[in-house]
């Protein structure tokens, strides 16, 4: 059976594949056997109830967390032994579902922090900010500006405090932070979360565009089905750390299994599965 799904992700046709993955936390299964592959330049949706290991996913391809079993395959390249860093290297950039930002510096500071991984000024150079650095800092500056910022419609907050700004401001910033990683996969742990309609459908558009004008490709963790089932190309489902569904949303939606097993007979369309 293993060899099957294998075969079914094949790295030569996707970016990221996740091959039979195991995790345990004391004895719990947060994962068993979780197997699945994303596609470049798509947006790919991880639904589920509490505790079915949507984020435990996340936290083994960006390396947060170490799986028993299983292996991680990114561009034909196995990932699964390295650490966070080069992953992020590699581009993969993240957010978190509770904002992890810097809350007491500057939206253009946080954003900036997001690029370290590309730097390359050397630590005397950075020391004392002269040549190559004082150029690299003012080209990263100028592409943030130009770019990032604009795309998120965050100009008139780039100089504010983080921790001065509501929570659905913070959200877009930590978005940007992680764009300044230049990511070619980019993982969303509930980007709307704690957002109200119109901050939702601002995310929802946000999302679209880096998708769409930046080829990058999306791996999502989110709640409201509406938001899901509007930008998602494929959505896989797990229920207590087992993949139960994958498939287009329309197939999702009218999923027998997926319907018992979290929303009765309720409308996927509408319904808010936990985090």
């Amino acid at each position: 059976m293993t060899d099957i799904i294998k075969n079914d992700y094949d790295p030569r046709d996707y970016q990221l594949v996740v091959e039979d993955i195991f995790l345990n936390f004391g004895g719990i299964n947060a994962l068993s056997g979780i197997t699945t592959g994303v596609k470049k330049g798509e947006i790919f949706a991880v639904i589920g109830p509490n505790g079915a290991g949507k984020t435990c996913l996340l936290n083994c391809i960006n390396r947060f967390y170490d799986p028993e079993k299983g292996r991680i395959l990114f561009e034909g390249r196995d990932i699964t032994k390295l650490k966070t860093h080069k992953i992020a290297q590699l581009g993969i950039a993240r957010t978190f579902q509770n904002v992890e930002l810097f809350g007491h510096m500057t939206v253009l500071d946080n954003i900036k922090l997001g690029r370290h991984v590309h730097l390359k000024s050397g630590f005397l150079s950075g020391g004392i900010y002269y040549g190559k650095t004082r150029r690299e800092e003012l080209g990263l500056r100028k592409e943030i500006e130009e770019t990032i910022i604009d795309l998120l419609e965050i100009e008139h907050i780039r100089k504010q405090v983080v921790h001065t700004l509501p929570h659905g401001l913070q959200k877009r910033v930590e978005l940007a932070r992680a764009l300044a990683m230049k990511p070619k996969i980019l993982l969303l742990d509930e980007p709307a979360t704690g957002m109200n309609l119109e901050e939702t459908e601002d995310m929802a558009r946000y999302i679209l565009d880096i998708n769409d004008e930046w080829g990058v490709t999306i791996i999502l963790i989110e709640h409201d089905m509406g938001l899901v089932m509007d930008i998602s190309d494929r959505i896989c489902v797990l229920d207590f750390g087992r993949k139960i569904a994958e498939g287009k949303p329309d197939e999702i939606r009218h999923n027998p299994q997926v319907i018992q097993a979290y929303l009765g007979e309720q409308d996927l369309t509408y319904s808010r599965l936990g985090a």
